[in-house]
């Protein structure tokens, strides 16, 4: 297709460049860390006034087990074609947290709380949405929107919702940032977490013989739990906090706990993963005075894709050659999304559908701030062809 035949809607994009800067630094200074109710809830309310301008039906979407509430915009719920569009407004950077405000690093980087992960991801979804819909095909295809508070954290509150959702529809579009050479995400593994708590006896240091010490029997199960990536290709596991004992050091610790967290590629990894953690906790457990529990959830089994992944991810290729993109690719990631939970439920989707970012999770994440342009473009034409029956996707 050449350029000519772009919509205008599409290919006039790159004139809210200014605009969608102002709207993601606006959006990243209002703080809206999973455990931040407040600020949530403000976030919210920007949301809700930005997808307002779509024409569809704007609600929030009670959830159980916390006060956030999820935003849900139905449009065209009658229309042959339905997509389900995915994003978070949660950050991983709470309100005491010092990164809170955006700083222009050089003419195309900015760094600041969310930019890419994903606020980034939601100025790009907004945009893609706004110029799809002035395409004149727009009416064949509706989509629902679903934008959960409580992604960094699990989605353990909006999973249900999701699920319900992903059976309604044809196929998924997750706008989490794209990796920082423009690949979008083929696979992710799934993820979960073990509490490993050990309980021992209390005793006089001086008479250490009549304690059982529980921070030295943890350690013992955690350095055999930290060689098991290497025993179980591809599986990854990480000992990400650890606490135990008191402020007193004459006493035996009598407790000492470590939340572990847990990666795996195959659905069968997560049963083989725990059952190798109950073997190494299975010696100590054997021995008098000790007890050594774990405690397991896996919130994300792994994402796969299939035929309808591969024909998409082809057709947003052509679409990116279309409009001048330099070429992408897609990967494998180790991190886990909403992608997981809408391919577990039976949905095939894309994932990595927003701007090019990096340095993730920290107070040095950035993005590339021409990519919110050209995702929003490329997102909006794959759209517009689909609307149209240019790209069509196996059942």
């Amino acid at each position: 297709m050449s350029a000519s035949a772009i919509p205008l809607s599409i290919s006039s994009l790159p004139s809210r460049a200014a605009e969608l800067r102002t709207l993601l630094i606006r959006w990243c200074e209002q703080n809206s860390g999973s455990e931040h109710p407040a600020g949530l809830a403000a976030m919210l309310v920007l949301l809700r006034s930005a997808f307002s301008t779509l024409p569809g039906v704007v609600e929030d979407v009670v959830l159980a087990g916390t006060p956030a509430r999820a935003l849900r915009v139905k449009v065209r719920p009658n229309a042959p074609l339905q997509l389900l569009v995915n994003g978070h407004y949660d950050t991983v950077f709470d309100a005491t947290h010092p990164f809170q405000h955006c700083t222009q690093v050089d003419a195309t980087i900015l760094r600041g709380p969310g930019v890419a992960d994903m606020k980034g991801g939601l100025v790009v979804m907004l945009a893609a949405l706004q110029a799809f819909e002035g395409t004149a095909r727009a009416g064949s295809l509706g989509y629902e929107i679903i934008l959960c508070p409580d992604e960094e954290t699990g989605t353990y509150g909006t999973a249900p919702v999701l699920a319900a959702a992903a059976r309604q529809h044809r196929f998924g579009l997750v706008f989490e940032p794209a990796r920082p050479d423009g690949s979008l995400v083929r696979t992710r593994k799934g993820t979960g977490q073990v509490v490993a708590t050990c309980r021992g006896r209390a005793a006089h240091a001086a008479k250490a013989e009549d304690g059982r010490n529980a921070i030295a029997a943890l350690s013992e199960f955690l350095v055999g739990a930290h060689r098991l990536p290497t025993e179980l290709p591809g599986i990854l596991l990480n000992i990400g906090a650890v606490r135990g004992g008191g402020s007193a050091i004459n006493i035996v610790p009598e407790f000492a706990e470590a939340q572990i967290d847990l990666r795996v590629t195959q659905p069968g990894d997560a049963a083989l993963l725990l059952a190798r953690l109950e073997q190494l906790a299975a010696p100590i457990n054997a021995r008098e005075g000790f007890n050594l529990q774990l405690g397991s959830a896996f919130n994300r089994p792994p994402k796969g894709t299939g035929p309808a992944e591969a024909a998409a991810f082809a057709a947003l290729r052509v679409a990116g050659a279309d409009l001048g993109l330099a070429p992408f690719d897609w990967v494998d990631t180790g991190g886990g999304s909403d992608g997981n939970l809408l391919f577990a439920a039976g949905l095939p989707n894309l994932d990595g559908l927003g701007p090019l970012g990096d340095h993730l999770h920290s107070d040095r994440e950035c993005i590339d701030l021409p990519s919110l342009v050209s995702r929003a473009q490329l997102a909006a034409l794959f759209l517009h062809r689909l609307a149209t029956g240019e790209i069509l996707l196996p059942s």
